[in-house]
């Protein structure tokens, strides 16, 4: 019922208690964002940003992006407040919710079941809201595949790097950065590789967190390069400044997109009775085949979730 393709290259945390942030959010260049209930909200704000939110979903103009929000987390007592009052008030208009500090499968399935209780209440449509759940601890990062598989809702799994980094006690406030110390490979890569083969065993997206240096491009790209290396699908910005660095990051470059599309068009071709009901083929100097084309189909998928146009298609061999 959710729609687990939903491009998510960059996604904006937005405060769901600042109309002028809202307001500039709408005209930005991002795939996603998420109109926030949790850290960016003060306790005695809540109520009235939920009121916030559900009018700036309502009002629109989001030109296609993927809306969501974040409500708070489940040890919290706004949490089924928020999720009742943003459906019952906005859930046409809405995508999905991100659910932070998801420790185990259980804070997913309670999800799914409120969801589905204010779906029926209201008359929407049943499934179609979707769970962007958050992991941002020890407990989360063990359980990460049994809350991957918790629900058909989730779409994706979203690493939240400065809970994380408290979490396990790592000696560092600059979040996304190396810690003072550890000076060999990357003090990040096991809980960012623990959620992408999550996330890949069970069909949804993975998204790297922020990088809260908002002015340290050049630190942005380090450290969004190496998830969108590994294969995530794209990062959180706080900042309007990081958008067009990320989206950068997690598009493919345009060679390599147009590759992958012509690595497909010359496969299905040569599989077929035209192109000789080959396993394998020559493309240019390439040999391609089953694996080339399961690779290929990764890097277009990213490509035309980016709406990239190929610039130079393949064309198949004249008979003869």
């Amino acid at each position: 019922m959710v729609d687990r393709r939903r491009a998510r290259r960059s996604c904006l945390a937005v405060p769901g208690s600042s109309a002028k942030m809202i307001d500039k959010a709408r005209g930005l260049a991002v795939d996603s964002f998420f109109l926030d209930l949790e850290d960016a909200v003060a306790p005695l704000a809540k109520d009235e940003a939920r009121s916030r939110v559900v009018a700036a979903l309502n009002e629109g103009g989001w030109d296609g992006k993927v809306r969501t929000v974040r409500v708070n987390d489940l040890t919290s007592r706004w949490t089924y407040r928020d999720v009742v009052e943003v459906v019952e008030g906005a859930g046409e208009n809405l995508d999905a919710i991100v659910l932070p500090k998801v420790t185990g499968p259980d804070h997913v399935r309670w999800l799914d079941l409120t969801l589905s209780q204010v779906e029926r209440a209201t008359g929407l449509e049943v499934g179609r809201i979707g769970i962007e759940a958050q992991i941002e601890d020890a407990r989360g990062l063990v359980e990460v595949d049994a809350i991957a598989a918790a629900s058909p809702r989730v779409e994706s799994l979203v690493f939240g790097p400065a809970d994380f980094m408290a979490s396990v006690g790592i000696r560092s406030m600059v979040v996304g950065e190396q810690p003072s110390g550890y000076d060999v490979g990357d003090a990040y890569h096991y809980p960012l590789m623990r959620i992408l083969m999550a996330a890949r065993a069970h069909d949804v997206q993975a998204v790297d967190g922020p990088y809260l240096a908002i002015k340290d491009v050049d630190g942005l790209r380090r450290a969004g390069g190496r998830s969108a290396a590994l294969g995530f699908d794209g990062k959180w910005v706080l900042h309007p400044g990081q958008v067009d660095a990320v989206n950068e990051l997690f598009s493919p470059r345009q060679a390599d997109y147009d590759h992958a599309e012509n690595v497909l068009d010359a496969y299905e071709w040569c599989t077929s009775d035209a192109g000789g009901r080959r396993g394998a083929a020559m493309l240019g100097e390439e040999m391609i085949d089953e694996a080339s084309r399961k690779m290929a189909l990764v890097i277009a998928n990213k490509g035309r979730a980016a709406g990239m146009v190929r610039q130079d298609p393949w064309t198949p061999p004249e008979e003869g």
